[in-house]
């Protein structure tokens, strides 16, 4: 064989060899060494790395002791899709049609007809007792076992209108990542929503590595009984707490007992929550998800009906909370996208 033809051929098979062996090795290196790949290499992931190096390093006046080590995150918007309704609330609404198949006489109950109806009008202009209404009805007067099974069953087979995903599948990839790489630095994660907090515990762990008692949410009214000789929390009908705006550091307090100091989240309802925390002594660290990416996810902020952002927009600067821009700062947003 001709000593060039030979030459080539060699060429082109370490050139083969580089793309299908080497070039895999080194991008695996490179994100092993990189603890949020997701994120683009922006002046956002700069400052959550820095702020993590700065309280993790010992020996230092900022360093702050693992068990101090705290964050808490919003769930709706801020680790999974809210859009285009709040998944809580897909919730509501399946589980009213299915309870009134078995009980024609809440059809006397203008939401409920209205959810049978599909009368989009009058679901948008629902009032807020109507909606406390209706959640009570799909969430009460069953047991908790009762209800974790429930909510188990639908979320392991209800889709994401758009993406037709499950929701679960709907999670933000840079903020799992996020996650992981705080508990690798010692941090304990908590979500703190407005979301309930039964609705939450029975996912959570599988999803976000997150444990049912680190889930911060709002409650529904609940009595200790025994049905049939059994020991048994009944859930009753009536919220017993709100876990939104200024109900976020009060459930905070109530749960954890100590300042984080480091919150995330995406909207209004989560402005108390980043004040609190980020007024504590030492290094704290606020951040905004602000939803940019009408391509990717969806982008709204100061008119959204779900995760409305306004007060944390225009405050965020003097406050010194960080804003992360989806569409700038993330490379990937689900799973499923490439």
């Amino acid at each position: 064989m001709n000593r060039s033809i030979l030459s080539t051929l060699q060429l082109v098979v370490q050139a083969v060899f580089l793309s299908m062996v080497l070039q895999p090795i080194c991008e695996h290196l490179l994100h092993a060494q990189d603890p949020l790949p997701s994120w683009r290499e922006s002046e956002s992931k700069k400052a959550i790395l820095k702020f993590v190096e700065r309280v993790t390093a010992t020996g230092t006046e900022d360093f702050v002791p693992p068990e101090h080590r705290i964050a808490v995150f919003d769930n709706d918007g801020t680790l999974w899709s809210e859009q285009p309704m709040y998944v809580q609330m897909a919730f509501v609404l399946d589980r009213a049609k299915l309870l009134a198949k078995d009980r024609p006489e809440l059809l006397e109950k203008k939401s409920i007809r209205a959810i049978v109806d599909g009368d989009r009008s009058y679901l948008s202009q629902m009032t807020e007792s109507e909606l406390v209404e209706l959640v009570v009805e799909t969430h009460a007067n069953m047991s908790t076992d009762e209800f974790e099974k429930i909510v188990k069953d639908w979320i392991a087979t209800a889709k994401h209108p758009v993406y037709q995903r499950s929701y679960t599948e709907c999670v933000y990839v840079p903020m799992v990542e996020l996650l992981a790489y705080l508990r690798a630095k010692q941090f304990k994660t908590f979500i703190v929503s407005g979301g309930g907090i039964d609705f939450m515990r029975p996912w959570v762990e599988s999803v976000y590595g997150i444990p049912s008692e680190q889930v911060i949410g709002s409650q529904g009214k609940l009595r200790y009984e025994l049905r049939d000789s059994v020991p048994t929390i009944m859930r009753l009908p009536g919220i017993d707490f709100v876990d939104d705006k200024g109900g976020k550091p009060v459930g905070i307090q109530r749960h954890i007992g100590r300042r984080p100091i480091l919150a995330f989240g995406n909207s209004d309802g989560d402005y108390e929550m980043l004040e609190y925390v980020t007024a504590g002594k030492g290094p704290t660290l606020g951040l905004l998800l602000h939803h940019t990416d009408g391509t990717r996810e969806a982008a709204y902020d100061r008119e959204s009906h779900f995760g409305r952002l306004s007060r944390g927009l225009d405050d965020a600067t003097k406050k010194g909370w960080q804003i992360i821009d989806m569409q700038r700062d993330w490379g990937q947003v689900f799973r499923f996208q490439r």
